[in-house]
């Protein structure tokens, strides 16, 4: 078996330097939702001290963002391979800004800030919050739950639409490089979310946190309507031939029933989905959600210098993992991205083995991240290739935008309820080392799911078999 060659077209420097233009600028925007999304989860404790909130109405959040997002990203996929990836990527952005302005501007509603004392994991609500409107905090919570959840359904426009418009301008071969490259704007994004957004809500009140990022969304809200096109074609370029599975005939206008019988009635793209429900059990419960809380109860006199350090820490072994396993999968198993995620799903389960013996043995905060660190290093690799990369493959220029919709779907909207009100549930009433294990048996499943799709790759013009 070889690998797919790449076309001399594609190698071509004036094509590169227009698709570099063309990806640099989603790939920006496509940082910033990821910004606009994870700002909370990094501010999780400071909006439970400013609202008086438990971690079980954290959860509500936790849970409300993931699974819409997990809906609205399969329905909408649909949406994006009919109008185009840069049409559905500015409505997402249109309203990714208007619901951070709204959800920033429910610090208006805290009348009068609850009482808390706080030591770490022991943390007690002398007395709660003042909320508008006679709300008690938890009902706000819910509330609160319901505008994420609309920005999530905004949110959901966003891996779709840059799967959609790279999926017709990268060859099947250069497409693990990508899933790396992917990887590093998910990293950019939460180094912006996790880092960032904590940093402002240092130096502003909190909801600084969530309007200025969406005013950098709006910035380049602009920059793609004026600079970003579809297609090379749109361009100026002739059209490639991708190499990747073909769904009718190029010329023709792509029938969403084609896209759907090609996709939903394909075993293999069932059990990459699979996998990425296992990627997301992971990724969803430890690397993108809940550590800033584990951290400020667990290590409350270093917390601030480990928040940065681990949103740093998780961005480069993320952009690390990206780059060894993506380019692995094309250059050493030709094309073939299953291998790699194996490799990946047992990193994963490795990990998480060493950073619950790590706080069995009270190594400390550092050592949890270093765990933390190395988990980012396995997840962001597997995920960037079944995203970024397997989406495209065996979608085709075509399909790329439902196949990205189904895989990401499944994984948040299974993801939600477990990653969500569980862990909440979980962490409040059993503690930490309960919440460390309980991925472990996914990452194994996603292992095995992988192993049996070993050989194979996508099927199509200049493609592999």
């Amino acid at each position: 078996m070889t690998s797919a060659a790449i076309p001399a077209e594609f190698r071509d420097p004036a094509y590169r330097r227009r698709r570099f233009q063309n990806w640099m600028i989603v790939g920006l925007l496509y940082s910033f939702f990821y910004m606009t999304r994870y700002n909370f989860t990094a501010l999780g404790p400071v909006l439970m001290d400013a609202f008086g909130w438990t971690k079980v109405d954290l959860s509500y959040l936790e849970t409300a963002m993931p699974f819409i997002y997990g809906v609205s990203v399969i329905f909408n996929a649909m949406i994006a391979d009919r109008l185009g990836g840069r049409k559905a990527f500015l409505i997402g952005a249109a309203g990714v800004v208007v619901m951070n302005f709204i959800f920033g501007a429910f610090y208006l509603a805290v009348l009068q800030p609850p009482v808390i004392q706080s030591g770490g994991a022991e943390r007690v609500i002398l007395q709660p919050a003042v909320i508008a409107g006679d709300l008690t905090s938890s009902q706000l919570a819910i509330i609160m739950s319901v505008v994420w959840a609309v920005n999530a359904y905004f949110q959901s426009f966003g891996a779709l639409s840059i799967v959609k418009i790279n999926a017709q301008w990268f060859h099947v071969g250069e497409r693990g490089t990508f899933g790396a490259i992917f990887g590093v704007l998910i990293r950019f994004g939460l180094v912006l979310g996790f880092s960032g957004a904590p940093l402002i809500a240092r130096v502003l009140p909190w909801h600084y946190a969530f309007w200025l990022p969406a005013l950098a969304v709006a910035v380049l809200f602009v920059l793609v309507k004026l600079f970003v096109v579809e297609r090379p074609e749109d361009a100026g370029f002739t059209r490639r031939e991708t190499g990747d599975a073909k769904i009718g005939d190029d010329d023709q206008q792509t029938r969403i029933r084609d896209v759907l019988v090609k996709i939903f009635t394909s075993r293999v793209m069932w059990m990459i989905a699979l996998a990425s429900v296992m990627v997301g059990f992971v990724r969803r419960s430890i690397v993108d959600s809940w550590w800033p809380v584990y951290l400020k109860e667990n290590f409350p006199a270093d917390v601030d210098t480990l928040q940065q350090a681990m949103a740093w820490g998780i961005a480069v072994c993320g952009i690390i993992g990206g780059f060894v396993l993506g380019p692995l999968s094309d250059k050493v198993f030709q094309s073939r991205r299953a291998p790699v995620v194996v490799i990946g799903f047992v990193g994963m389960a490795a990990c998480l083995l060493l950073f619950y013996f790590s706080d069995a043995l009270h190594l400390g905060g550092w050592a949890a991240f270093v765990c933390i660190s190395l988990l980012s290093f396995f997840v962001n690799g597997a995920h960037g290739l079944i995203g970024g990369a397997a989406s495209m493959d065996f979608g085709g220029k075509k399909g790329a935008a439902t196949a990205a919709g189904l895989f990401d779907g499944m994984q948040y909207f299974f993801a939600a309820p477990f990653t969500g009100l569980l862990v909440g549930w979980i962490t409040q009433n059993y503690g930490w080392q309960t919440w460390k294990l309980w991925p472990i048996p996914f990452a194994v499943i996603g292992a095995v799911v992988m192993a049996t799709l070993w050989n194979v790759t996508p099927r199509g013009k200049g493609g592999g078999h």
